[in-house]
């Protein structure tokens, strides 16, 4: 169904532009990985983009979920809120080279369109923003290279610069020098001219930049390759399209780092400046993106232990992928993995803290952190099934919300060949407790049943401070309120942590129960769970009591009751 054109660019073409740019990029992501032969052969760049813009998209849903009927606040998000949104959420879930840069790109997109938080933005407006999005990401590589996504992106904004009319004009603009400068790539990278293939970093811009012309003219612009067909050998079709051809001969270059390193960084401007001579010295492919004290770091390097080590000295990594370029750990030229030994049954599992994480994995489970306010996207999720490298995977949301993103990953995992049952825990208590009874020789369909029964039997409740003032099952709260939820909804305000936890427990014991699990966050100190523990045996006999500290979860306080 075409799209409604859009002569300004506000939230909702914000929104629209997202996704419209990830279903480009799922349509184009295998070529694109085909492709993929700078600066590292993997053939993963398309794959690394969907993952970056899934992020993003995410972000931007979650602002205008807040905006929706029954809320106090407008119902539509302002384009400031949008774009702030979509350049975190890209920030926080890029992925590899390409990904980090293309975070960058939304980044300085948004830091012209969000500086005097207008309704919308013009032409003249999409301009600026552009120029700015193509001058910081070449800003943020140490060493820009030409014939990558760096000029493709400098050209679209060049070729934006020069157009007249509204918002839709200039995207079309944009994506035309786009596409022309994106045929130029192997005349300009001895590696792409082997090949015979243009970069796949900016066909993957070229995609985005499509997808934010039909958002504004309600059509797809024509000439964007959609297949790695013959049809797309240089010479055939139509002239302004790019070389594409799968069976090129996608080298790596030879002698280059052994690891791949991601991580976000919590640090200030002047210790990522020293981050960056330090990464810089210790290797190549430097991109370091970000601002306002939260960096996406990526670098290529021999030693994968100094370069986290000096990110330990800047400040704060976390979300720490280390990838080694040999054949056993990544992609070949043509995005084949070679086979990897399979073990039967695995658990894969999202955690919401540190400390959950590691109980998780001590018992087995392959875990995915999910950070307060940064829930994994599907894509995450599919990584920690094949990370596993079993044929029969439990997967554990451990979150309502992520329901329907786990069913995402199962489905993909299923064409995979993966055998793959989601059982919908709402609560990392209930994961705890399918976790408990997990059995790896039993039947995958009996351990599957018996995991769902123990989980079903958990309630789960949790202990948190209220953001701002709104309408509960319990009554209005305000900011600062200490609210006590179970099942889900408020059941208890209060004004006290261990009274509300208190609260609580008394209300979830009064339907009977076995075992209390009570899980600490970070800043909870360990008086809570001993008031706690003394409550249950003062008032409930032959029931038992389990702490876990939980590290970051977002939550005060978690508590299971099976």
């Amino acid at each position: 169904m075409p799209q409604v054109p859009q002569t300004f660019f506000d939230a909702l073409a914000v929104r629209t532009w997202c996704g419209l740019a990830l279903q480009a990029l799922g349509r184009a992501r295998e070529e694109i990985d085909a492709i993929n032969v700078y600066p590292v052969a993997d053939g993963d760049t398309g794959t690394n983009l969907y993952l970056t813009v899934e992020s993003a998209a995410a972000a931007v849903d979650a602002v205008f979920a807040g905006h929706e009927v029954g809320s106090r606040r407008p119902e539509r998000p302002s384009l400031a809120q949008a774009v702030r949104a979509m350049a975190h959420g890209a920030l926080i879930g890029a992925r590899g080279n390409s990904g980090t840069i293309l975070a960058q790109l939304l980044r300085g997109m948004a830091q012209v369109l969000a500086a005097d938080d207008a309704p919308h933005t013009d032409g003249p407006g999409l301009r600026l923003a552009l120029r700015r999005a193509a001058d910081s990401a070449r800003q943020a590589v140490a060493h820009p290279v030409e014939g990558t996504v760096l000029t493709v992106a400098s050209a679209a904004a060049d070729a934006a610069g020069k157009a007249e009319g509204d918002c839709g004009a200039v995207a079309r603009a944009a994506h035309e020098g786009a596409l022309a400068a994106l045929a130029a790539t192997p005349g300009q990278l001895a590696v792409l001219e082997r090949a015979g293939v243009v970069d796949a970093g900016g066909r993957g811009l070229v995609a985005v930049l499509g997808a934010l012309v039909e958002t504004l003219t309600g059509e797809a612009p024509r000439g964007v390759p959609t297949s790695l067909s013959a049809g797309h050998a240089r010479g055939e079709g139509d002239a302004a399209e790019p070389h594409l051809c799968p069976d090129a001969a996608a080298t790596p270059e030879d002698g280059g780092p052994a690891f791949e390193v991601i991580y976000l960084l919590e640090a200030d401007d002047d210790a990522v400046a020293r981050l960056r001579r330090q990464l810089d010295a210790l290797g190549d492919s430097l991109v370091v993106v970000g601002g306002d004290g939260l960096w996406n770091v990526h670098v290529h390097v021999d030693d994968a232990g100094a370069a986290v080590e000096a990110g330990v000295e800047a400040g704060r990594p976390y979300r720490i992928r280390i990838t080694h370029f040999g054949a056993g750990d990544v992609h070949t030229a043509r995005g084949e993995r070679p086979p990897v030994e399979r073990v039967q049954r695995a658990v894969v599992a999202v955690v919401p803290g540190e400390g959950l994480a590691g109980l998780y994995a001590d018992a087995g489970a392959t875990t995915v952190l999910a950070r307060p306010g940064e829930p994994p996207a599907s894509g995450e999720l599919l990584h920690a099934v094949r990370r596993a490298h079993a044929r029969e995977v439990v997967l554990l949301p451990n979150d309502a919300e992520l329901r329907h993103t786990a069913a995402a990953a199962a489905e993909q995992a299923r064409t995979e060949g993966i055998r793959v049952a989601l059982i919908p825990t709402r609560s990392a208590v209930q994961g705890i407790a399918a976790l408990a009874v997990h059995e790896p020789e039993r039947r995958f369909d009996e351990d599957v049943v018996a995991m769902t029964s123990a989980a079903g039997a958990t309630r789960y409740a949790e202990v948190a401070v209220a953001e701002e003032q709104s309408w509960t099952m319990a009554g209005i709260c305000q900011a600062g309120d200490v609210l006590g939820l179970i099942d889900g909804d408020v059941a208890v305000i209060g004004s006290d942590v261990t009274a509300t936890a208190e609260t609580v427990l008394d209300r979830m014991l009064a339907a009977g129960g076995e075992l209390v699990t009570v899980v600490l966050g970070d800043e909870v100190p360990r008086s809570v769970a001993d008031r706690l523990e003394a409550r249950v045996r003062e008032a409930y006999l032959a029931v038992d009591t389990v702490v876990y500290r939980g590290g970051r979860q977002g939550s005060l306080v978690l508590i299971g009751v099976e």
